[in-house]
């Protein structure tokens, strides 16, 4: 089992919560370590986010169980209406994610009552609050977060599956069950693949030489998923018109295949090139070689077409949505290579990519 970097933080955030609350002889240190688990999150925007949430689920907690304790007492009962009040409240505020803490809070405050209450009650407050901070600190400090090489790792991973299907599946040489299975799981990883960006774009650069740079290389990693996702099309369409393709004459299937061929080896050198592992002179022009511009494919397909009888013909109409779907993966991957050649031009410092996993 491997133990990642926010299970590792956890840990770390509830230690330092019951070392600061043992420091400052809380008398009850305990509410300040479940109080930290609540606080950790992904990103340093969200851990922000959410210590505000849950100091703010913290204080309707500490205020109903306060009112609750001076009006009716702490009885049992009492404790529970006291709980409900505080639901309904951060239900009617949509604080549903502080609904959990602002209940651990009431519970701590009204569960007894030890000398002057208010000063009970307060120290209570303090230690829930001091598991909120230290969450947030540790967050901040130990492992801050950084998901671009997550980012280009998953990317890199399922464009290299869907690349592979591809190219099987082009040649006739997929087995339909397992390839109908597999699109499915592509499906899902695409989907983790989006979460990852949007935490990507929640990392924060403070210092302003920083801040276009990561700018442009949103631009740049949003157009990467983008064009995996036009591959992924491609690959569902090859699928689905595989019967159809099959019955296409032997010259245009090759010329197709040839055609996808370049297509796809353009994709791996274009996330080789954004990571610096082939040369950034390396020009659109030679990847391109003898492949088709897109108007060519259409006029090829075209012309094929003309030259069948009429059952033929229609049949040969229906793959129309695979050929649009090829040439929309070639407009993309122009474009993404457009972005990449840019960026390197402009900020070639920023390129590095330590290109590793990180859970």
């Amino acid at each position: 089992m491997k133990l990642g970097a926010r299970i590792i933080k956890t840990g770390v955030a509830i230690v330092l919560a019951l070392y600061l609350a043992e420091l400052l002889n809380l008398p009850s240190p305990a509410f300040a370590g479940i109080a930290a688990i609540f606080a950790i999150q992904p990103t340093i925007l969200r851990s922000y986010h959410t210590m505000i949430e849950q100091i703010q689920g913290n204080i309707i907690g500490a205020l109903v169980a306060v009112i609750f304790v001076l009006l009716f007492g702490n009885d049992i009962f009492i404790i529970g209406l006291a709980v409900i009040i505080v639901i309904t409240i951060n239900l009617r505020l949509k604080m549903d994610k502080t609904i959990v803490l602002s209940i651990v809070t009431v519970i701590a405050i009204m569960e007894s009552q030890q000398g002057a209450f208010l000063t009970f009650a307060f120290i209570r407050f303090s230690s829930v609050m001091l598991g909120i901070l230290s969450s947030f600190l540790v967050n901040l400090i130990f492992i801050p977060p950084k998901y671009e090489a997550k980012l280009y790792t998953q990317l890199s991973d399922v464009t290299e599956d869907i690349i592979k299907w591809i190219r099987i599946s082009s040649r006739h040489a997929s087995e339909h069950t397992l390839l109908k299975k597999d699109i499915s799981r592509i499906k899902d990883e695409l989907l983790r693949l989006e979460q990852i960006y949007s935490m990507y774009k929640e990392e924060r650069s403070y210092l302003k030489k920083h801040i276009q740079p990561k700018s442009r290389k949103f631009v740049v990693y949003r157009q990467m998923i983008v064009t995996t996702k036009k591959a992924f099309e491609t690959l569902k369409r090859i699928h689905k018109f595989e019967n159809e393709v099959s019955l296409m004459p032997e010259e245009f299937q090759s010329q197709l295949q040839h055609h996808v061929d370049r297509l796809i080896h353009k994709h791996e050198q274009l996330l080789l090139k954004h990571i610096g592992k082939i040369k950034t002179t390396t020009s659109f022009e030679e990847w391109n070689g003898d492949c088709f511009s897109r108007h060519e494919l259409l006029m090829v397909f075209f012309e094929q077409q003309q030259k069948l009888d009429r059952e033929h013909r229609d049949m040969f109409a229906r793959t129309v949505p695979l050929i649009s779907a090829i040439n929309e993966y070639d407009e993309q991957l122009e474009h993404l290579e457009k972005l990449i050649h840019s960026f390197q031009s402009f900020h070639k410092q920023e390129n590095h990519i330590t290109v590793e996993n990180e859970e």
